[in-house]
């Protein structure tokens, strides 16, 4: 039993090894405009 990990070494270990990041939307939600754009767009 001695060689499995508890869980305040794993999460040390995971913590020592992320490395922070900055998230980006790929597909942002189109704002109310664009929306309004589209469908004055489809009536014509």
């Amino acid at each position: 039993m001695s060689d499995k990990p508890t869980m305040a070494m794993i999460e040390k270990s995971h913590k020592l090894k992320l490395k922070k990041t900055e998230t980006q939307e790929k597909n942002p939600l189109p704002s109310k405009n664009m929306i309004e754009q589209e469908e004055q767009a489809g009536e014509l």
